[in-house]
């Protein structure tokens, strides 16, 4: 069992995955782009199905021409704190193996597209920032206005920045801010077959 970041394992895990958490409470500073690239490059190293590699990251950095634009992309929920990030990505998966033309869609994409956000978040906190992603992002808009081709699905969006006092959030989010927990892992890893149904 391993205990940090006011959370405990059932099993001897690396600390590191008890210290990811998702924030929403940011800085605001800037971040360099070769630090942004950095936790990028981490996450294209994920494994994919027969390594076809169907993310697509899609990112502005605070202060640049294009970061008002992918703030106005959130949910309005989400950009209320989001805004507060030192960078947006849009993760987008390719959604065919091969060739367009040839028509065969890739059954993995939206899974291996979600391993590369998980090697991303630990690559934040290794390199001293954290990730928060999101589902609440205009995946419409996204794709006409971000001009993502057909065959691609908009997955989801994150924020990246360096943490700050929940102080600055709303008192709705301040109330959200901290490290959440995780059901039992009887819950939801099972030796044969499926249990329960939820």
């Amino acid at each position: 069992m391993t205990k940090a970041n006011s959370r405990e394992s059932e099993y001897p895990i690396d600390p590191m995955f008890l210290d990811r958490w998702s924030p929403r409470a940011f800085t605001g500073e800037i971040i360099e782009e070769a630090q942004l690239l950095t936790l990028l490059d981490a996450a294209h190293w994920a494994p994919s199905s027969a390594n076809m590699q169907p993310w697509r990251f899609l990112y502005a950095l605070k202060g640049s021409e294009h970061w008002e634009e992918f703030v106005s992309l959130l949910a309005e929920a989400n950009q209320e704190w989001a805004k507060n990030a030192s960078a947006l990505i849009f993760v987008v998966s390719r959604s065919f193996n091969g060739a367009r033309s040839e028509g065969r869609s890739s059954y993995t994409h939206s899974f291996d597209a979600g391993t590369a956000w998980g090697y991303l978040a630990m690559q934040a906190r290794i390199s001293g920032f954290h990730a928060h992603g999101m589902g609440g992002i205009k995946h419409d808009e996204i794709k006409e206005k971000l001009e993502v081709p057909d065959g691609y699905r908009v997955e989801a969006g994150i924020a990246v920045g360096r943490i700050a006092d929940k102080g600055i959030l709303s008192e709705r989010n301040r109330e959200r801010e901290f490290p959440s927990q995780r059901k039992p892992l009887s819950e939801v890893a099972f030796n044969g077959h499926f249990i329960g149904n939820d």
